[in-house]
This record gives C-alpha cells, structure tokens and sequence, in this order.
C-alpha cells in the first residue's frame, strides 16, 4: 500500500514536472511562448529605469511608457534615483501590482536578482533592457545594442585621428576611462576597445603617461576595467579623476593627444577638468585631444558641434523602445518572440538577446540626430549656434 502511493506520488509528480518544462538545473534561456500564456487586454506592465539624473534614462523610459499606453496597457514607470534598494522595492511594488512583463534597465545588474526572481515567481516575464541582469535565471530576454561595438567605433576614431593606421609613430599621451563598476556593460565597452588599442601600448605608439588606476600599459587586461571606471558615470567624479591626472602628469605643459571616454557624461567631466586646469588646451586646435563619448547627449551634440568632443556612438533609444515593445507584444499574444539575433550569458543562463547596430556621430554627421528622430532642428541649431 505504502509502495502504491509512493508510485502514484511519483508519476504524478514527473508529470507536473514534464508539464511545467522545468524542474531544476539551470536553463538555457527560451525565446518562445504558447497562446495559453496570452495576456488580457489592459494589462500591467512595469518599467524600472536607473535613474532620472541622466538625459537617456528619461527618454528610454518615457518612449516606451508612451507606445504601451498608446497599445492599451497600464503602465508602471519608476526611476530608482541610482539606489538598488530602490529599483528591488519598485520591481516589487509592480509585482504587487500584478504587472504581467518586467522591463528592468538596472542600476546594479547583480542587486537587483532577487527583486526579478520575485516578479518571475509570480509569473512575470522579466526582459532586461539595456543592462542585463546577472547571476539569475529570472530572465527571458535582454534587447541592447552590439556592446563591443560601442567601443570599437570610439577606439577607431581615436586611431584614424591619430593617424596610427597611417603608420604614425607617435608616442601619443592617452587617458583612458570605463563606466560605472557595477555595469556589465561598460566592461564589453571597453573590451571592443581595448583589443583594437592594445596592440598600439604594446608597440610603444600610444602611452598613458600617468598612474590613473595603478598605470594602464601594454600589460593591462580587459579584466582590469574596474580600475579606470567611473562610479554610476557621474561626470563629477570623472571631473575629479580627471583634474587629478592633469595635476600629476600635465601641469607644466606636457601634450595629452587623446582621451578614451565611454559616455558623454564622462566626456563632458573631462572637458571640465582640462578647462579648469589647462586654459592653453584650446578646442579646434592641436592643442586640444581627441575625445570620444556615447549616447548621443545635448551636451555632447553641442560639445561636437564646438570640437571639444570629437565623437559619440549614437544609440537610437527610440529604436530600442520599439524593439522592446515589439518583443512585449508578442508576448503577450502568445507568439514567438522575433528578431533574437544573439545571447549574452549572465553567469547563470544564455539570454536570448535581441542587438542593435549603434552609429559612429561625429561633427560631419551630427545632423543625422535630427533625421534619426532623436532631436528635433529648433534644438539642433539651440545647440549647435
């Protein structure tokens, strides 16, 4: 008797596991769903974003706020302030609020797992956007852009501009900036990079003459990333690092040629720090280093337009917000998710991932901004007169 139900426990048991498709281990991540799983009409989704401090997060946020409600969802935007404890306790109060799909732009991609892992318990699909989330299972799709190449399009306008593929000698003086820590993020940024600018420290043609991070030289690996970042991409502390390595390494007029700068943010704190301290570096001319940047800001569109800033990578968030809209209503239709042209591995699962092209913007293309949809021309010319 004992046996039977033993038995009975048993089938009914790898029965449920069979039906649920999921018993233990770790997952590969799905990229597809069933009509069971369609979603009623109006229903919640909620949308986590960083941080309201910086320009892109509002945009990011907003811009798919607005195509939802136009859709006919309910929609639960919040902005964490730069806090994980934050953004866990927003991610909660939408689970508590019966949101059906988790956008997550994270502040921190390891803090926020377990407030995910909530919101999948309760039967959320978790999609992460931007940034993706680390050390979870509790996540079915990632949409970004092509990471690394962020970083090769900023490394190859400081060689073309350095000349060093022409065969210049150099050595050129660069400094050489990451994102913040706790972005996976900024560590592709930098790996697409670095292994074009690598080979430049190991020849002795670029230098970085100061000790910003313990010293970057040809030794430096792409594993040591943390040492140069900027902590939450603040443009103050890059101001401070930056000031600092004038004062040690610049101040009797030694030349510095190029700085590798991840983010506008960044950008526009180091462009302080020269200003401050090194009133000779005059922009447009030889005196002035090159300088790269990401994310397309206003302040950068102006910086370019004046030629403190040589470059930014533009990453078009309207076609972000589409792309993540397009996978949130198929979702919730009960189809196949399309357009997954990748996966990322987060320690725990291979995410399918959807990745977009980002473009190289320099002063010769910096009206492609407003062609883009990303600024409107009133604006354009506010900040380029």
């Amino acid at each position: 008797m004992k046996f039977t139900k033993k038995a009975i426990a048993l089938v009914a048991g790898l029965a449920m596991c069979m039906g649920l498709a999921a018993c233990g281990g770790s997952r590969s991540g799905s990229a597809s769903s069933d009509s069971s799983s369609k979603l009623e009409d109006g229903a919640t989704i909620g949308i986590s974003m960083p941080t309201k401090s910086e320009e892109r997060w509002n945009k990011d946020g907003n811009n798919l706020k607005k195509k939802l409600e136009s859709a006919g969802y309910k929609v639960i935007l919040s902005f964490a302030d730069d806090k994980p404890a934050q953004q866990n306790s927003d991610i909660e109060n939408m689970v508590n609020n019966d949101a059906k799909i988790v956008v997550v732009a994270s502040k921190d991609g390891t803090a926020v797992g377990p407030a995910v892992e909530k919101a999948h318990d309760a039967g959320a699909k978790v999609i992460a956007y931007d940034r993706l989330i680390m050390n979870t299972e509790a996540v079915d799709y990632y949409a970004t852009f092509q990471l690394e190449q962020v970083g090769v399009l900023e490394a190859n306008y400081l060689i073309d501009k350095l000349g060093l593929k022409d065969g210049a000698t150099g050595p050129f003086n660069i400094e050489l900036f990451t994102g913040s820590p706790d972005d996976n993020n900024a560590k592709y940024f930098f790996k697409g990079a670095w292994d074009l600018l690598q080979p430049y420290f190991e020849s002795g043609v670029l230098v970085s003459p100061s000790n910003h991070g313990g010293g970057v030289t040809k030794d430096f690996t792409v594993d040591d990333w943390q040492k140069i970042s900027v902590q939450s991409w603040k443009a103050e502390q890059a101001q401070k690092d930056m000031e600092s390595i004038l004062d040690s390494t610049y101040a009797n007029g030694e030349k510095l040629d190029a700085v590798l700068s991840p983010y506008d943010g960044i950008s526009q704190g180091i462009i302080n720090a020269i200003q401050s301290k090194r009133p000779d570096m005059v922009p447009g001319s030889d005196t002035w280093p090159f300088i790269t940047g990401q994310d397309a800001m206003e302040i950068a569109v102006a910086n370019i337009s004046k030629d403190m800033q040589g470059e930014t990578v533009f990453k078009n968030v309207n076609d972000l917000a589409d792309a993540v809209y397009d996978m949130i209503i198929e979702i919730a239709k009960g189809e196949e998710v399309t357009g997954i042209n990748g996966e990322f591995n987060n320690n725990k699962i291979d995410v399918p991932s959807k990745l977009l092209d980002p473009q190289n913007i320099t002063k010769d293309n910096l009206s492609d901004l407003v062609s883009a949809g990303y600024i409107t021309q009133e604006r354009f010319d506010e900040l380029t007169k």
